[in-house]
Order: C-alpha cells, then sequence, then structure tokens
C-alpha cells in the first residue's frame, strides 16, 4: 500500500500518494508549490482551485527553466575551463645575497659602530 500524505497548497487540504520513502520530497515539492500560490493569492486574492494550481505550476516552471539555463551555463563553462591547457608554471626568481657580501657588510657595521664609540665614549654600551 503507498503512503497517502497530506499537504496544503493556498490554504487547501490535498490526499496525495506516493512511494514509500518518497514523502519528505512530496512535501518539499508541495511547500514550493504553496509558496507560488502565496505570492498568487497576495496579488490576486481568492481564485479557484484549478487555477490556482495552473499558475503556481506555471510560476515554478518558470523558476526552474531559468534555473536550468543557468545551470547549463555553468556546466559548459566548467567543461570549457577543464578541457583548457593548465597555464605554464610561473617562474620566480629570490635574489640570494652570496656570503662574502654579507660578511663584509657585517665587518663594515662592526667598524662603525667601533669608530662610533671612539668618537662618544659615553654612548658606548
Amino acid at each position: 500500500m503507498m503512503p497517502e500524505v497530506t499537504i496544503e497548497i493556498g490554504g487547501r487540504s490535498f490526499q496525495v500518494a506516493c512511494q514509500p520513502g518518497e514523502e519528505p520530497y512530496l512535501l518539499s515539492a508541495a511547500k514550493m508549490l504553496d509558496e507560488e500560490a502565496a505570492v498568487l493569492a497576495a496579488q490576486v486574492g481568492r481564485i479557484p482551485e484549478a487555477r490556482m494550481l495552473l499558475m503556481a505550476g506555471l510560476m515554478l516552471a518558470d523558476k526552474t527553466a531559468s534555473l536550468q539555463g543557468r545551470l547549463a551555463k555553468a556546466e559548459a563553462e566548467l567543461a570549457e575551463l577543464r578541457g583548457a591547457p593548465r597555464p605554464d608554471a610561473e617562474r620566480i626568481e629570490v635574489p640570494v645575497v652570496p656570503d662574502a657580501v654579507i660578511d663584509t657588510l657585517a665587518e663594515i657595521a662592526a667598524r662603525a659602530e667601533a669608530l662610533a664609540d671612539t668618537l662618544d665614549p659615553a654612548q658606548a654600551s
């Protein structure tokens, strides 16, 4: 026996049968349809059940078609990116200061400090 689920669309209750385990999907779909029916009710007011269901279904179909178009475009862009060759690795050169230059700079700094100490012995540490 197929389970029956009570759904509410536009303030009206409906008994709908579904396959076992499909109840959450049915309730989710009914919620989307009910949201579209609420938009219609706010814009038009109370309308006959068949017309409300038709219009709400068409509004959902329009949204679905728009999303399918966006999805197809995104999938095409993704396929293009996946098929594109990878960019060449960028070569980055890091300058290296030779040890001899570092040693020379350290020696110059030591001489400058020594010279400064001879000029002002009170400042020597």
